[in-house]
């Protein structure tokens, strides 16, 4: 069966679906293993997540990995993450980033273990907790796999819990470009059905007002983290002067990677392939400031951004876990 050292890799699941005329019927399941407990195991599939029942399992067990991007290609790409998405407060622990923006999202309040944290690294997590403990905040530890597996291991053991999957895609910026179904900059013809993309250096009020409403309210220190990348766009689509959709573009990672955030369309305009202009416009920006690539951030369980991302042409370069310390 399954270990906690088998967290981030993959694995095959054989489970029992059923029972007919007295024979047992399985089903298998390939896939990234991202959550293992005592109830369920949780894998990254094709298809989506999938949570099976500790009592359904046959047999599982880890296989050989698919073609996976090496550990520096996680570092780099987790490095222009972080630069795009800059906490105001930050701390280092040899190599391991910490940061703090008055706990608005999980990535910018989350330590971000990545090479050398300079000691052990039991004495490396108790430094994480007191750091986040005096800043009144929970300790939350992001652990991209299957770089961080070790990491995530020692946290088992502490009890530390999860939050679900967060899924970390990529898409060279030459398949956005190429695609004729939508515009790829403010001053292309727009599709039909779809205005036009703009942009802005700053984020008008109603464009703070959407990201409000997704992400539970807009504090000095989420005004930071939205702003404080260099390389920037704000992107909007407006018909009759009223926003339906927005969305964030940053450059990082040495001028690499372009990063995609904040993406919303309003209730009232959805399913008209507003949010895909708008991906498609900031990847002309992108293209023009020299990037070659864009990243996104995703909850595996976002199963409706999952499928317009895959779309679009992404594919997931690897899974990341945010780890959150016991209460007490």
């Amino acid at each position: 069966m399954l270990r906690q050292q088998d967290v981030g890799h993959r694995i095959v699941v054989r489970r029992i679906v059923g029972i007919r005329e007295g024979r047992t019927l399985f089903s298998d399941a390939l896939g990234e293993l991202v959550e293992l407990s005592e109830t369920h195991i949780t894998l990254s599939t094709d298809a989506g997540p999938l949570r099976v029942p500790v009592a359904e399992v046959h047999r599982a067990k880890r296989v050989p990995p698919a073609r996976r991007p090496t550990a520096a290609a996680v570092v780099a790409l987790e490095l222009a993450a972080d630069e795009a998405w800059p906490a105001p407060v930050r701390g280092r622990l040899g190599d391991w980033r910490l940061r703090w923006a008055d706990g608005w999202t999980g990535r910018a309040n989350s330590a971000l273990p990545v090479g050398d944290p300079d000691r052990p690294l039991p004495a490396a997590l108790d430094a994480v907790q007191r750091w986040y403990a005096e800043r009144g905040g929970p300790a939350l530890v992001n652990t991209p796999l299957p770089l961080a597996a070790p990491v995530g291991a020692e946290l088992d053991a502490r009890g530390w819990t999860s939050r679900p999957p967060v899924l970390v895609q990529t898409v060279p910026l030459r398949t956005l470009t190429a695609s004729p179904a939508a515009p790829l900059s403010a001053t292309a013809p727009p599709a039909a059905d779809v205005p036009p993309v703009g942009f802005a250096d700053a984020p008008a009020d109603d464009w703070l007002a959407i990201a409000a409403g997704r992400k539970g309210g807009l504090p000095d220190a989420a005004r930071q983290v939205l702003t404080g990348t260099p390389r920037v766009r704000f992107a909007e689509l407006r018909e009759d002067g009223r926003l339906l959709a927005v969305g964030r573009g940053t450059v990082t990672g040495g001028g690499r990677w372009l990063g995609v955030s904040l993406l919303e369309t309003v209730p009232q305009a959805r399913r008209r392939g507003l949010a895909a202009a708008v991906v498609r416009a900031l990847a002309g920006w992108g293209a023009a400031e020299g990037a070659s690539h864009a990243f996104l951030q995703v909850e595996q369980s976002n199963t409706g951004a999952v499928a317009l991302y895959r779309g679009l042409g992404f594919t997931t370069h690897h899974t990341y876990l945010t780890r959150v310390a016991p209460a007490g």
